[in-house]
């Protein structure tokens, strides 16, 4: 009779997986209420990606990891950084991204100035390759992590998608995050590949939600950290005092103890 067991422990066993199978329709539900998250002027401008499993998620976390020290002067980014990989690599069964294609090539040409500039949309055009009236992306090398200037516009547009993402991961009752590592990551490595501007969102269920209570440390302190030093201490513990089990029993030895005494 088909049946589903559920169990998150141990980890990667027949049981394990049936829970990371859900978490993953509940991610692809998510990003299905990204891309119809209401946008401005109501035409696309938001792609995703949809990544998982061990191998995607060591892959994501050691790119993480990599840009821990991209701003060696700025010690929280740093711990964001590596601590976030850490639930990526060993906490996380899915990852939505969000990414904006539209932010860095295509201004709304409003004069808003929401870029930050005081010329309106002539900010970007003025820091940006322009032929033919329009912004020419190809070849474009960024000289920070986040390729800007980048029409305002457009990343409330994807804001909105990342909190629609989120309030269905809500009503799914999953735990899910938008980070700024994890999106920077993932468009290092190539996801949501027409977009200068990525959201990660790691999505867990779990019992314990694995993106808050986090202890300084974290990533010398994590779940497997903690197993790992347990599986290296193990074998230790049992040399301490060895004996042959087939002739000594402790407990043996302490009952014959107490007859001793209780006889004198």
């Amino acid at each position: 009779m088909p049946e589903y067991y559920v169990n998150e422990w141990p980890p990667f066993s027949p049981e394990d997986e049936v829970r990371k199978d859900n978490a993953r329709i509940a991610a692809r539900l998510i990003l299905n209420a990204a891309m119809t998250a209401p946008g401005a002027g109501a035409f696309p401008g938001t792609e995703a990606h949809l990544v998982y499993g061990r191998e995607e998620m060591a892959r994501l976390a050691r790119k993480m990891e990599e840009l821990s020290d991209a701003n060696p002067k700025n010690d929280l980014w740093e711990n964001a950084f590596k601590y976030e990989a850490v639930m990526i690599r060993e906490q996380t069964d899915a990852v939505v991204f969000l990414g904006s294609y539209r932010a860095a090539s295509d201004p709304w040409d409003n004069g808003c100035g929401r870029c930050s500039g005081i010329q309106g949309s002539c900010w970007v055009y003025s820091r940006r390759k322009v032929r033919l009236g329009k912004v020419d992306m190809a070849g474009s090398k960024p000289t920070t992590q986040v390729d800007g200037p980048l029409c305002v516009g457009w990343v409330n547009t994807l804001g909105h998608a990342v909190g629609s993402a989120l309030w269905m991961a809500n009503r799914l009752l999953v735990d899910a995050r938008p980070m700024m590592s994890v999106g920077l990551a993932g468009l290092k490595l190539g996801y949501c590949p027409n977009s200068h501007l990525v959201v990660g969102i790691p999505v867990s269920a779990r019992s314990k939600n694995p993106y808050s209570d986090v202890a300084p440390g974290y990533h010398l302190i994590s779940e497997w950290k903690a197993v790992d030093a347990l599986r290296k201490s193990y074998p230790i513990v049992r040399q301490i005092r060895w004996y042959d089990y087939r002739s000594w029993n402790p407990d043996n030895q302490k009952q014959a103890g107490n007859g001793d005494q209780e006889a004198e």
